[in-house]
């Protein structure tokens, strides 16, 4: 029996994780049956004990894979023999006796509002089809905090620019409306009459109703979309990680420095908890002590 495809048929079908997450998982789960079969194990081996898994850990460490990167490998382990316990597949879950490294914790990197107005108000993106598009990219990462794969699955029909809002498809397909504003409408009026005319223009045609398209009127893609925003971050800001996820940071956290409520910001994040949105507040508070250091006499 094959249990990882079954495991990720589960993932997939019961669980409705993203096509990311899907691959991720078989990737780790090819990784660690490659690891036991170079250990003599047979193809499809399950009962595996505690210490075999620490051993498979250590290589990956001592072959500089971050601790982080670890950590996510451990987290679908531990979703893979949750599920081969529940299903009577193992007597018991070697992962219970497995610890997760320590992971340097690292603050939400995010940029600054000045450097965003800068981008947004000073940059020239062009008046042409792909200036509007890619503003419009950057400017809905950036008010909305919606994540990549929500913005390349938007469709036209969940743009209502009547009711100022967006209706987007977030992880395990859970529905969340975001709103916009006045002028995100106006922009987004004059992307679509801008579109409608390049498509035309252009012969193409069969885009499957997505609101945002590639050069060639297909639904934008991730690495597309990284590019297009690694490009014009590049132009405003020095952090090392210039991603479509960098610009959720932003969003969460000039929300909160500007007065905006923790669960107000997990609702438009479409976080789970409100432990996932919290992280946040660290930025907030540095920004305080460097507040505080500047204004107060005897800081």
């Amino acid at each position: 029996m094959n249990y990882v495809s079954t495991f990720l048929a589960y993932l997939e079908h019961e669980k409705r994780c993203s096509p990311h997450t899907l691959r991720s998982y078989a990737t780790d789960l090819a990784g660690f049956e490659a690891y036991l079969q170079g250990r003599d194990f047979p193809a499809g081996t399950i009962c595996i004990e505690p210490r075999i898994i620490r051993g498979w850990m250590v290589e990956l460490l001592e072959e500089g894979i971050s601790s982080r990167s670890v950590n996510r490998k451990i987290s679908a382990f531990k979703s893979y023999y949750r599920f081969l316990l529940r299903e009577g597949h193992i007597a018991a879950n070697p992962m219970n006796k497995v610890l997760s490294p320590k992971s340097p914790r690292h603050l939400p990197g995010f940029v600054e509002k000045e450097r965003m107005d800068v981008l947004l108000d000073e940059v020239d993106f062009g008046e042409d089809f792909r200036g509007v598009r890619n503003r419009l990219i950057i400017d809905l990462l950036y008010q909305t905090g919606m994540r990549l794969s929500e913005l390349t699955g938007v469709k036209e029909g969940d743009v209502d620019r009547h009711s100022l809002n967006i209706r987007v498809l977030g992880k395990r397909n859970k529905e969340r409306i975001i709103p916009i504003s006045i002028l995100m409408k106006e922009q987004v009026e004059r992307y679509l009459q801008m579109k409608g005319e390049y498509l035309v223009g252009e012969g193409l045609e069969g885009n499957e109703g997505y609101f945002l398209v590639t050069d060639k009127g297909r639904k934008l893609y991730p690495k597309f979309v990284y590019r297009v925003v690694h490009a014009y971050l590049s132009l405003v800001t020095t952090l090392d990680r210039k991603s479509p996820h960098v610009l959720r940071h932003t969003f969460a956290t000039h929300m909160l420095n500007e007065g905006a409520e923790l669960n107000a910001i997990k609702e438009l994040l479409g976080h789970a908890s409100l432990a996932a949105t919290q992280v946040y507040t660290h930025n907030t508070f540095e920004k305080l002590k460097k507040a505080y250091k500047q204004a107060h006499p005897r800081a």
